[in-house]
């Protein structure tokens, strides 16, 4: 299958480099920047496009990993070319986007797969099969973080809220999509963020922020996200329920641990050579080999977007938001 690949940054980068371990996949590239994708090309063996319309017309599989503001640009033409498209989250800056995006690929019959990796990270999918599958009884609560250094270059757009959706948006959007997988539509959003500048003066925007939020089922979830943790990044989860908890953190070893109501405490080493990306990917190539629903859809990347946008304006208003009112707005634009 020939998969194309429209920017050459970060994202970019990951996605070839496992593409490039899957048989039968050829790499077709595009940047602006013809430096940048001289040397894409060169590391990943990938062939170079002239143009962007020239690599719609070579493969049958687009994967946008492109800043967050530019997705539905180039996706509306992806899908319009009659491509099945991925891109990488957040499936774009704004919600009416999400919903243009999705109105153009049901229009055409095109797939439309969005980037939401941490369901296949070895510990999140893990949890969330235990939850599903009652290990801690009725969940009640669950404490999700994810934060570390801001990610520098970028051209500097990642540190401009307006195309970035700053960690509000970019950032704790994985953990949306893994409460909304993990425990059904949220009802509720409240946030406030904190905004000051890092240490060299570089204008960087909402850099922490903290969102609670509670699920239709009755769930109240804490998120808290920074780019402003000088130790490094990290991840935790923990689910509590009326019978046991489960807790992860990306920092310990076991990173997982399952504590049942009995007292028992069950620790699990995970396969970190099973790869996420690899496994996200895959299942994307399978889904466009067979015409079946892309791992994470269209629908899904728009409702985590939707919780980003409750949380935006909850944190811009200190009021609660109900995302689902969000969405309803945006299906009668």
């Amino acid at each position: 299958m020939k998969v194309g690949i429209l920017g050459t940054g970060g994202m970019g980068n990951v996605h070839a480099r496992h593409y490039a371990n899957m048989p039968g996949v050829e790499l077709v590239a595009f940047d602006r920047d013809a430096d940048k994708l001289g040397a894409f090309s060169k590391h990943h063996g990938a062939k170079r496009a002239a143009t962007y319309q020239d690599l719609l017309d070579q493969t049958e599989l687009v994967d946008i990993c492109l800043p967050t503001h530019l997705h539905v640009e180039y996706a509306l033409q992806s899908i319009d070319a009659g491509k099945p498209t991925l891109v990488e989250k957040p499936m774009a800056r704004r919600l009416s986007e999400c919903r243009q995006l999705i109105t153009a690929a049901e229009g055409k019959g095109i797939q439309l797969g969005i980037g939401h990796v941490v369901r296949f990270f070895p510990e999140h999918n893990r949890i969330h099969n235990l939850v599903l599958d009652g290990a801690v009884g009725s969940p009640a609560l669950c404490r999700m973080r994810r934060g570390g250094r801001a990610p520098l270059g970028s051209e500097g757009w990642f540190r401009d809220p307006a195309h970035s959706g700053g960690v509000i948006l970019d950032l704790a959007i994985h953990d949306y999509d893994w409460i909304l997988w993990t425990f059904g539509p949220i009802a509720q959003v409240y946030a406030k963020s904190v905004r000051f500048n890092p240490v060299g003066g570089t204008k960087f925007e909402g850099d922490y922020a903290l969102v609670t939020l509670t699920t239709e089922s009755g769930v109240v979830c804490h998120c808290e996200t920074t780019w402003m943790d000088p130790s490094g990044f990290r991840a935790t989860l923990e689910v509590s329920g009326s019978a046991g908890i489960v807790e992860f953190d990306s920092r310990l070893a076991p990173s997982l641990r399952v504590h049942t109501d009995s007292g028992s405490v069950a620790a699990a080493n995970m396969d970190s050579a099973d790869d996420p990306y690899f496994r996200h990917l895959s299942a994307v190539l399978s889904a466009v080999r067979t015409g079946s629903p892309m791992p994470v859809t269209g629908q899904e990347g728009m409702a985590a977007v939707a919780v980003a946008e409750a949380a935006i304006l909850s944190a811009a208003e200190n009021r609660p938001v109900d995302p689902r009112e969000l969405l309803a707005q945006a299906a009668s634009i």
